[in-house]
């Protein structure tokens, strides 16, 4: 048993996470619709002993959208496929609680669950692009504030649905010809201010429970938010100390909501780039820089804004004034980067360029990387991290085979065969049926 078994998934967008990682010469050019792609970087990542793979979804693209968000898999769909050539390692997706139906996901989500013998997961999110609402008969894009109202009902309704059969509710007795005991089928009978939901839903309970809710609030609604419902919370946070105050403020808040601390687990994004020296590793990362032009940085930056158009400013004068724009998009992270020009006296070309392609603390060697990763979980910085890799090539197995084995060697990670499901993987809690008396099962 390991000192801290660092928790660790692997979010695939596509050949990277990087805007223009389709043109590194080590990933199929097509990789965000190949899934041979999909299936071999989540194969690795069950050999290597992470906990789960994450797809994130976006609804709304444009022409200067992310060249992977163009055309891109739905996610439960691959999800799907992948639960088919994968064994042990947990799935999770993205689904917006603003731009669809609480029953269809609740559905959907527990249908995947079983699939997959309780590895599923999904990331909550309220969907932060104003445009989205032109996709659908759903009028204006709500207010920040609202979104986040209308997915607490939203979440509340999900939960409910997910527990309309206790375990043992389906009979099958061939003999008496009882197929379930009626007592054990409940209706969640929701009457909210936005949803209106009777159930029950017409599929039971996997074997975890309920599929692990991810959620990645930032904000201070969002925080609340995560707090109250989230189990695993993606977040962005680069540096150890702002990583820090947020693992502080969503595990304060979880226990002003009743919860315990361990009842979440905190997952900053980690995008490494890794060699076996650190010359090695600023190689890569000077590489992996010049993909983007100037323009494609601004279009990367306008994307947070809501595709705010940067380049009516001048590039090389003091980050522009503009207002409250991305106020009702990416929050928390149009105020970072307003907060970090300014701090920084920064150019709009050093923000845009500094945006596209982030330089921070795990860029260097696999020793350096890796201590670095320690260093945020003994300082109460993360539980551990959703791997973003820039690109899903060379990059990618040079962590895993690298950095990994330091990690294990150190008593941080645990490689030894998972569990059966993704809450077990967690260390977190089967939720208890709240239609029933039982009491909650332990981990």
């Amino acid at each position: 048993m390991t000192k801290k078994d660092v928790k660790l998934g692997v979010l695939i967008q596509g050949a990277g996470g990087h805007m223009n990682a389709w043109k590194a010469e080590d990933v199929p050019k097509d990789a965000s619709i190949n899934i041979n792609h999909y299936i071999n970087v989540s194969q690795k990542a069950e050999k290597a002993g992470l906990d789960f793979i994450f797809i994130a979804d976006g609804l709304h693209i444009h022409e200067k959208s992310i060249p992977h968000f163009l055309n891109r898999f739905e996610p439960l769909t691959l999800l799907s496929t992948l639960a088919a050539t994968t064994e042990t390692i947990g799935l999770v997706g993205t689904v917006s609680t603003t731009y669809s139906e609480p029953f269809n996901i609740a559905r959907q989500f527990a249908s995947l669950d079983i699939l997959s013998a309780g590895r599923a997961g999904w990331n909550v999110v309220t969907t932060p692009l104003e445009n989205t609402a032109k996709n659908f008969q759903k009028g204006n894009h709500p207010a920040h504030s609202l979104r986040y109202e209308m997915a607490d009902e939203y979440v509340e309704v999900v939960k409910g649905l997910w527990d309309s059969w206790e375990d043992d509710a389906f009979v099958r007795n061939r003999e008496t010809g009882q197929f379930f005991d009626e007592e054990k089928m409940h209706r969640v009978q929701y009457e909210g201010t936005y949803f209106q939901v009777e159930g029950p839903l017409n599929i039971q309970r996997s074997q975890q429970g309920q599929p692990v809710i991810f959620q990645a609030g930032s904000s201070k609604t969002g925080i609340e938010f995560a707090a109250k419902h989230g189990e695993a919370i993606f977040t962005n946070k680069t540096t150890v100390e702002s990583a820090q105050a947020y693992y502080k403020a969503v595990k304060t808040a979880a226990i002003q909501h009743g919860r315990k601390t361990e009842d979440i687990v905190i997952l900053p994004a980690l995008a490494p780039i890794v060699g076996a020296t650190e010359e090695e590793a600023e190689a890569a990362y000077e590489q992996i820089k010049h993909f983007v032009t100037i323009d494609d940085a601004l279009a990367y930056l306008g994307r947070f804004f809501d595709h705010f158009d940067f380049t009516q400013f001048p590039l090389d004068e003091p980050f522009p004034d503009i207002g409250d724009v991305g106020k009702n998009s990416f929050q928390s992270t149009t105020d970072d980067i307003k907060k970090l020009a300014k701090e920084e006296n920064l150019t709009l070309r050093e923000v845009a360029l500094r945006i596209a392609t982030p330089k921070h603390a795990f860029i260097g060697s696999y020793e350096k990387v890796a201590h670095e990763m320690i260093k945020w979980i003994d300082e109460k910085a993360a539980d551990g991290f959703v791997l973003s890799m820039p690109v899903f090539g060379e990059q990618y197995d040079a962590f895993l085979q690298h950095v990994l084995p330091i990690l294990e060697e150190k008593g941080y990670y645990n490689n030894e065969p998972k569990k059966s499901t993704l809450r077990e993987n967690l260390g977190l809690h089967i939720p208890k049926n709240q239609f029933t008396k039982q009491a909650n099962v332990s981990r």
